[in-house]
């Protein structure tokens, strides 16, 4: 079961969400996470008040907001396309600043700044909660497909062990002066990104059959055990059901103002 093996993102605190059993955190996290996605774009208000709802579950577990905000940038690449659409929307435009800028095209993108700023800051609070074995265990609970929880499992198992590999091969191959830097140099990279595909694709025959020797049937012994009482899930979904409770409000007042 991975154990040992932890992610860059989770931070060994001891909090209240910290405790929470795994599986209760997933479903707290995917449930305000759609909640979210389904608020009309323009109630700004709710948006406000879904920041404050996870800045409350960050006070909680103990996670500084700039920890959070730090981490957020890795969604700035996919956010790009929201910074052209209020120049390539069409419909009624303002002006501002000596720009034109399309009405339609600044709520487009408000709607995906917004909501995906919201949703990875919820994925970073379950990242910081929660260690990965343990995320596996929430998804073995919750009934996800085997297949997807030994895939992951195994995953969790041997990235490290190919990034060691990874490495070794990296200082042999400096060390014996081929040091790539530039495009025309990619070759060497090339050659050893192959050599590592085949490496790993070899240790992964090996460690299969050793596990068939050792009664392997195609699934991993199971991981439910007891699971969280009352009081855990109650705790867990406050958040979505805070979050519920404000899309109702929002979907009512974009119902009454249209």
């Amino acid at each position: 079961m991975a154990g040992g093996h932890s992610h860059p993102l989770y931070l060994d605190q001891s909090s209240p969400v910290h405790r929470l059993a795994p599986e209760v955190k997933i479903v707290a996290s995917v449930g305000f996470t759609v909640l979210m996605v389904l608020t009309p774009r323009t109630e700004f208000w709710a948006f406000g008040v879904y920041l404050l709802l996870l800045l409350g579950v960050a006070f909680a577990a103990r996670v500084s907001p700039w920890w959070l905000a730090t981490r957020s940038l890795i969604e700035a690449p996919f956010v790009v396309l929201a910074v052209l659409l209020p120049f390539l929307g069409s419909g009624p435009r303002v002006d501002w600043l000596g720009l034109s800028l399309s009405v339609e095209g600044l709520l487009g993108a408000w709607n995906i700044v917004a909501k995906a700023t919201l949703g990875v800051l919820s994925s970073l609070l379950l990242a910081a909660t929660t260690q990965m074995r343990d995320l596996v265990l929430g998804l073995d609970r919750l009934r996800c497909p085997a297949v997807v929880t030994q895939i992951v499992t195994f995953m969790l198992r041997y990235a490290e062990v190919l990034a060691a590999e990874a490495r070794r091969m990296r200082i042999a191959r400096i060390s014996r002066g081929d040091s790539p830097r530039f495009l025309w140099q990619a070759r060497g990279f090339a050659v050893g990104a192959g050599a590592l595909f085949l490496r790993a694709f070899e240790r992964g025959e090996r460690v299969y059959l050793a596990m068939v020797s050792r009664g392997y049937t195609g699934r991993l012994p199971a991981l439910y055990g007891p699971g969280p009482g009352l009081a855990q899930w109650s705790a867990a979904l406050a958040l979505p059901v805070a979050a519920g409770l404000v899309l109702a409000v929002a979907a009512g007042r974009a119902v009454f103002m249209s």
